[in-house]
This record gives structure tokens, C-alpha cells and sequence, in this order.
């Protein structure tokens, strides 16, 4: 029989796993349509992870999506399923393994003893080592190379958002452009036209229902049905703020 998970939630289960993951590797969470997307900092090698506190059909699914449909399509070099240690089941495992999904095994933090001055791995398997052209672990496979025609776009900031959420929040790129325009009305008082050109983003939406007409035509300013990214991603928002010499209109930046 199975043991009950010692994770409450999903978050708690990918949250754990990120504050163990080994230097070099960087989790972007809820991206790329995955709880988290790993990237390897080295060489830009991705895994993309689903998140389950069991291991079921569903998670399976979620994880090896699109693979093998579209050549084309972006995607991880490897994809796997997280679970609790303990709900790695057997039968599921060897269809994950057919399928090309590594199940990552995750052990909670207060179960994990050290013993004679070794501590147990947080994880298993490891995750994939460069030095290593096959990644095998005796007669098993534990690693599965999907040699995608090109890997996830990652957004230009790592999002400061929790992975395996219900109502899961995405740092994308139209986001981190709609930031931009925030923080140029919040500096300048308004935003025109040719700001949303700048910035890269159509102004439909925003002209007709977000945002309201400021004193001069052509110009717009906060109104009470402005998105607010600054609250919904804090640290990003100051990230890209710190950038702003870089990306800002000359005019605004001077």
C-alpha cells in the first residue's frame, strides 16, 4: 500500500524541490505550459516539469504533451512528472518511461536524515549532467533526450511567481511588455500611441476598456480598470524598472 504524500499541495511539492535544486539550474515557474521549466544555465538544456502529489494518468499526460505531433514545435529537451516520494508507482512508471517522461521522486524535507555524516539525495534521479553523452543509471534509462527543433522561449525575467498553483499567475512575454507601459505612464503621467509601439503591444484593448483619455488627445492615463501588474508581480516589476535606461523611449529615459 502506498503512503499518504507528506506534501499538503502541489506548491508545497514544487517549492521544495526548487529550494533543492543543485547550483546552475534555474526553475522558471509557470512557463512554457509547465509548472516549472528548468533550464540548465550551462548550455540552456531544458526539462520541463509537471507537478502531481500522485503519480496518475493526468500528470503523464500534462507532461509529455505535444511531443511528436508538430517537428517544428517548441518544446524541453526532456520532460518528467513530480511526485512525493513514495507515490512512484511501479505500472505507471514503465508507461512514463515509454512515453519519454522521467518520474522525479521528491522526498519532504523533514523526512530526509542524515546518516554516518552522508545526507540523502533531496530528489532522484539527478538531473542531467552534461559530462554524461547517455544518462543511464545501471541497466535503466532515467533521462529521455526529445531533441526538440527548438527549445521553450524563456521570458527575459525569471518569474517571481510560485509553481503548481490551481490558479496558476504566468510571467509572458505581452506581460513583461505591458509592464513597460506601465511604468512609463507611471513616470510620465499618460502614454500615447507611439509609446505601445514602442513597447510592443497593440493598444485596442487598452485604449477602449482599460484605460481612460488623459488632458491632451492622443493621451492616455490610469483608470479604474487598469490592470495592476506592479501587485501581481512585485519583484519583476521592480527588475524591469531597474532596466529602464535600456528598453524606455529616449525622450523618457533622459
Amino acid at each position: 500500500m502506498t503512503k499518504e504524500p507528506d506534501f499538503k499541495t502541489e506548491a508545497d511539492l514544487c517549492a521544495a524541490f526548487v529550494a533543492a535544486l543543485p547550483k546552475g539550474w534555474t526553475a522558471y515557474a509557470e512557463t512554457a505550459g509547465y509548472d516549472i521549466l528548468l533550464v540548465r544555465a550551462e548550455d540552456g538544456l531544458q526539462i520541463g516539469v509537471e507537478a502531481k502529489l500522485k503519480l496518475n494518468a493526468e500528470v503523464v499526460v500534462q507532461a509529455s504533451k505535444e511531443w511528436g505531433h508538430d517537428a517544428t514545435a517548441e518544446g524541453p529537451d526532456f520532460r518528467a512528472a513530480l511526485v512525493p516520494a513514495g507515490q512512484h508507482v511501479r505500472g505507471m512508471a514503465d508507461i512514463c518511461a515509454k512515453l519519454g517522461v522521467t518520474v522525479i521522486s521528491m522526498t519532504h524535507p523533514d523526512r530526509i536524515e542524515q546518516r554516518y555524516g552522508w545526507r540523502p539525495p533531496a530528489f532522484r534521479p539527478d538531473l542531467p549532467n552534461k559530462k554524461l553523452s547517455v544518462y543511464w543509471n545501471g541497466e535503466e534509462r532515467e533521462w529521455y533526450d526529445c531533441a526538440p527543433a527548438t527549445r521553450c522561449t524563456l521570458p527575459d525575467y525569471v518569474p517571481d511567481v510560485g509553481a503548481g498553483r490551481s490558479a496558476p499567475v504566468s510571467l509572458t512575454n505581452w506581460k513583461i511588455r505591458a509592464i513597460k507601459l506601465l511604468i512609463i505612464m507611471e513616470r510620465r503621467g499618460f502614454v500615447t500611441k507611439a509609446d505601445f509601439k514602442h513597447v510592443g503591444i497593440d493598444p485596442s484593448r487598452w485604449t477602449r476598456h482599460w484605460l481612460d483619455r488623459g488632458v491632451d488627445r492622443g493621451q492616455f492615463i490610469r483608470g479604474r480598470h487598469t490592470p495592476d501588474l506592479k501587485a501581481q508581480h512585485p519583484t519583476n516589476w521592480a527588475q524591469i524598472e531597474a532596466d529602464f535606461a535600456k528598453w524606455a523611449p529616449a525622450e523618457v529615459a533622459a
